[in-house]
């Protein structure tokens, strides 16, 4: 099987790994904790081979061509934190579910997304370059945002510096990545390396999802019917979200290559950038983390109506 077939498929790997930790996590409760202690270096091996497929050290090429970096910027940085705010207001959730929402809507995806635009038959060059940037933006954003959009019982509940490992499980990862990088460049012979980690972004985020699944398999049946609250909003988000595109594209007059990309940015989230964050709240916000694994299924369904209905019908 080749890469790109193994990204094709993904959500049926993530969803057999779903059902097998909780499966796991049901017969074998004692393992929960050893599973949760195993989560931490498995995410941060999967954040630096996916880090590692953004060019991190090219940020000045996202801007090369402005038109299109405007249009992202507008896209993901304001029309779509907007309607995460919109949305939350509407659904009118409980402070818990409403953090686990805007957390994981509010920062835009810099990997599957690029895998997604080629199915789609996007604008491929200009995604991979959009990347590094919407990656330092949304860092640096996303505090700005839930201060703005989060009710004070969310943000009262994090201590800071219980955090902080969170912080430091994105931020190790992300230099490594970057260090890397600089080394693969001053070694061509070093190309492999990252055509290997390439492989083992799927495979790891299975993993990932698999030690979750068995580590809160209680809070997810538990969770139940507070889950399927939050199924409708992601479902209107990904909807909102190509037809913002189409607006943002006419108006910027891009090309339909460059549109279709777009839209597959806008509608795809960063989900396991923030899942560190949500996994280190205190007890009884755990279902903040789950509603990031939840979206990210259902965006995974919607990438292949994406796939089928961006390039045949929104951006023909």
């Amino acid at each position: 099987m080749s890469r790109f077939a193994l990204e094709r498929h993904q959500v049926w790997a993530y969803l057999v790994a779903i059902g097998l930790g909780l499966a796991a996590g049901t017969a074998w409760p004692e393992v929960g904790p050893a599973m949760e202690a195993l989560l931490w270096p498995v995410l941060a091996a999967l954040l630096f081979a996916t880090f590692l497929q953004v060019p991190l050290l090219h940020v000045r090429a996202a801007l090369r061509d402005r038109r299109f970096a405007t249009a992202v910027l507008l896209g993901n940085f304001v029309a779509i934190p907007l309607l995460a705010w919109v949305l939350v207001e509407l659904f009118g959730f409980d402070p818990v579910l409403r953090l686990g929402v805007l957390l994981v809507l509010l920062v835009p995806c810099t990997d599957w997304f690029i895998t997604f635009s080629q199915l789609g038959k996007g604008d491929v060059p200009r995604a991979i370059a959009i990347t590094p940037l919407n990656l330092v933006l949304q860092l640096i954003l996303l505090p700005l945002y839930l201060w703005l959009m989060a009710d004070a019982q969310s943000l009262g509940s994090w201590d800071w510096v219980t955090l902080a490992p969170a912080v430091l499980i994105v931020l190790v990862p992300l230099t490594g990545a970057a260090l890397a990088e600089r080394w693969v460049e001053t070694h061509p012979g070093a190309q492999g390396l990252r055509e290997a980690l390439a492989w083992w972004s799927v495979p790891l985020l299975a993993l990932v999802v698999f030690l979750i699944a068995g580590a809160q398999v209680g809070t997810v049946l538990d969770a139940m019917g507070e889950l399927q609250k939050v199924l409708p909003v992601f479902v209107v988000f990904l909807v909102a979200a190509a037809l913002l595109s189409k607006g943002i594209a006419v108006q910027l007059h891009l090309p339909t290559p460059q549109g279709r990309t777009l839209a597959f940015s806008m509608g795809t989230r960063n989900s396991f950038v923030v899942l560190p964050l949500a996994l280190l709240l205190p007890a009884g916000w755990e279902v903040a983390a789950v509603v990031i694994v939840v979206q990210s299924l259902v965006e995974l369904f919607g990438m292949v109506a994406y796939v089928w209905l961006i390039p045949r019908y929104l951006f023909r």
